[in-house]
């Protein structure tokens, strides 16, 4: 769970500010994530729009939370790239370039992750 990395993170690096890094997707999860609120308490969350979430939405989910405070909204160009893209791209043969760097790409189409073939991970 991510609140048990959190805590062993900071067990490791007491004085280390940690931060978590979601899709707004993921950010309207989080009420339902085990221990939201130490997940709150540990890190501050850093969240960016992606799909339909949006910072209205977001914040009427989260805000209910205690420690909701400790999140922050990340403005950025919205690429609405998941990480559910790319595994089903590599699982079905297309190409990934592009959408992860070059290494990501070159190491899943070695390894065969997802299904992935070497030359379908890293083609144009």
């Amino acid at each position: 769970f991510t609140a048990d990395t959190l805590r062993q993170l900071h067990d490791r690096g007491p004085d280390a500010e940690l931060f978590l890094i979601l899709g707004g997707d993921q950010a309207l999860a989080l009420p339902s994530w085990h221990e939201p609120e130490e997940v709150l308490a540990r890190a501050t969350v850093a969240v960016f729009e992606r799909g339909t979430s949006n910072r209205n939405t977001i914040a009427i989910k989260v805000g209910r939370l205690r420690g909701y405070d400790r999140l922050r909204f990340l403005d950025m160009p919205r690429i609405d790239i998941s990480s559910t893209l790319v595994r089903r791209r590599a699982a079905a043969g297309k190409p990934i370039r592009y959408l992860v760097p070059d290494k990501v790409a070159n190491f899943i189409g070695a390894q065969s992750l997802y299904g992935a073939s070497e030359p379908a991970s890293t083609s144009a």
